[in-house]
């Protein structure tokens, strides 16, 4: 037996590295983590002061929140009641919440919690350049300094309203001031009657304000040019088969209806836009639904007026429209005769051609109603001003003269007329 064969033989520990690879199938974990597992190696690597840290961070961890395909907008409107009317009310709900009294010292600022401070403390950047005993700190020196400091921090006591100026008939008398102000040839002068009432007294102030106007805040920087009084023109207001006086609508059509960019096509003054008698189903649907809930609740509903198509039309020559316009002049002693409708043929100018006797209009195209503010209930809301400056006999004096507006459409073109 050898020597090697008696020693027994000697073992080596040694670690069974194994290095597995394998896709890893599962889904993340339903709720996020708490905390972000971030390596620790400081900031001497530059790892977490460096710009491209955040970005990968951003891209290691996906945004774990499901956003709706609308974002939280309602990209389809049909169905929401009220928002094509402009009422915003389902779309964004009113924030005014009724706070419970219990709750409201809860509410209450920081500033007034703890100890008030002093708004005089001195601060080094915030001072004032002069000296901080200038603020009076320090007591009076006097008994007539003190009563000042007293008479300052007295409560002002509030004017004292005249009693008589909040009656009805003092109230009365401050608006009849105002126009015999304005008319002081029409001023009534006697005693108060049940038929009339004598206006309070007019101040020299009052005449001289009245007389020669200034602005309020430029002075004589600017100058006044002219001025108008404002007048209902009763005369014009539409009156509807009962008698009762009626409103305007207005319409704004979102092209030029005529084609004309250059200049001002006189026609648009005599133009018809004339409503057509069908409405869709769907708008009847919608009319009766709303008008059924404005008989329920008046205050909270509003009537509807259902968006309606309009037919424009046009005369066919622009030497129609002073003759249309003479037409319709209620002054024009001439106003019936025949002549107004001109002559046909090509001796027009010989004046050889056949007497027409009606005018001739052109029917252009079709207009939809896309949006529309209607105001039954209170057409004064919203009103037109015209100017008026009369240079001859006419049935309207000088004034600004208001027209009540009770629709506002604004119309488009749904399509041409062959």
């Amino acid at each position: 037996m050898t020597s090697s064969a008696a020693r027994p033989d000697r073992g080596y520990h040694q670690d069974y590295i194994a290095r597995i690879r394998y896709s890893n199938a599962l889904p993340p974990p339903p709720n996020p983590p708490k905390l972000l597992d971030i390596p620790n190696t400081g900031l001497a690597s530059g790892q977490y002061t460096s710009a491209g840290f955040a970005s990968r961070l951003h891209r290691e961890q996906p945004l774990n929140i499901e956003a709706d395909a609308e974002m939280g907008m309602h990209i389809d409107l049909v169905g929401i009641p009220g928002v094509f009317e402009g009422d915003e009310s389902a779309i964004n709900p009113s924030t005014d919440v009724v706070i419970p009294p219990q709750d409201r010292a809860l509410l209450r600022p920081l500033a007034s919690l703890g100890k008030p401070t002093s708004s005089t403390a001195g601060i080094s950047f915030l001072r004032r350049t002069e000296y901080l005993t200038s603020l009076s700190h320090t007591k009076p020196h006097n008994a007539s300094a003190a009563s000042g400091l007293r008479n300052n921090k007295a409560p002002q006591r509030k004017k004292r309203v005249d009693a008589n100026k909040e009656e009805p008939l003092q109230i009365a008398k401050g608006i009849v001031k105002g126009f015999d102000v304005a008319y002081p040839a029409d001023a009534y002068t006697g005693p108060d009657d049940g038929t009339h009432i004598r206006g309070a007294e007019i101040t020299t102030a009052e005449k001289e304000a009245w007389a020669r106007p200034r602005h309020p805040r430029k002075g004589d920087a600017v100058r006044l040019v002219d001025s108008y009084p404002l007048l209902p023109d009763w005369d014009a207001i539409p009156q509807t088969q009962d008698g009762v006086p009626s409103a305007f609508a207005t319409f704004k059509f979102i092209t030029n209806p005529t084609g004309k960019t250059d200049s001002y096509d006189e026609r648009l003054d005599v133009a018809i836009l004339r409503q057509r008698n069908e409405l869709p189903e769907e708008e009847r649907a919608i009319m009766a639904e709303r008008n059924a809930a404005y008989e329920k609740d008046p205050v909270n509903n509003d009537r509807y007026l259902p968006k309606a198509e309009y037919t424009f039309f046009l005369p066919d020559e622009s030497t129609n429209v002073r003759g249309v316009k003479r037409k319709f002049d209620v002054f024009d002693p001439e106003k019936d005769d025949d002549a107004l409708y001109g002559t046909t043929g090509d001796d027009d100018d010989l004046g050889l051609g056949e007497e027409k006797t009606s005018f001739r209009y052109n029917n252009i195209r079709i207009y939809s109603t896309y949006q529309q503010r209607v105001n039954l209930e209170d057409p004064y809301e919203c009103v037109a001003i015209a100017l008026h400056d009369p240079e001859d006999e006419s049935r309207l004096e000088k004034g600004a003269y208001f027209y009540p507006i009770a629709q506002q459409s604004n119309i488009r073109q749904k399509g041409a007329v062959g």
